[in-house]
């Protein structure tokens, strides 16, 4: 998968909005040329929402691991929740688990930064995880949903 596939995939949905921090926006610099994605059905860019999912294409302080630095690198982060954590980790979000290996491509494991709160992570998604990527950014872009609708009614 390409990042401009994942931005496609993911814009599809009704209510997604995908933000890319730039030099004329105010965002900090070391945010320019990612991408976040939100749950915004009025299309504007919320003030309080968390993204549901992100694509990263450089390190960022103390999240160095997975080593985006390398060409053509980038990584997924993905909110899916707790259930679909637990399916591809096989434990629970903070709980103590064999270390996965943050650099190795096309392979879903825990983030390796916010994975004790639930995130997932892939780098270079491809054959082995494009369908399993795109399943959990569906859940995730559900599960952000869901949360607008409770906090700003059905």
């Amino acid at each position: 998968m390409t990042i401009d596939e994942i931005i496609d995939f993911l814009e599809d949905f009704d209510g997604v909005l995908a933000t890319r921090p730039g030099l004329d926006d105010g965002s900090p610099e070391i945010s320019w040329g990612d991408v976040f994605f939100v749950y915004s059905p009025d299309g504007v860019v919320p003030k309080t929402a968390q993204p549901f999912a992100t694509i990263v294409t450089k390190n960022y302080p103390g999240d160095e691991s997975s080593r985006l630095e390398r060409p053509d690198t980038f990584r997924v982060n993905i909110a899916a929740g707790k259930e679909a954590f637990i399916d591809r980790t096989g434990h629970a979000p903070g709980e103590p688990a064999a270390e996965d290996d943050p650099s190795v491509t096309d392979a879903v494991i825990a983030h390796p930064v916010y994975g004790s709160v639930g995130w997932l992570a892939v780098v270079n998604p491809g054959k082995r995880t494009g369908e399993a990527t795109r399943k959990l950014l569906r859940t995730a872009c559900q599960l952000a949903r869901a949360r607008h609708e409770r906090r700003h009614g059905a």
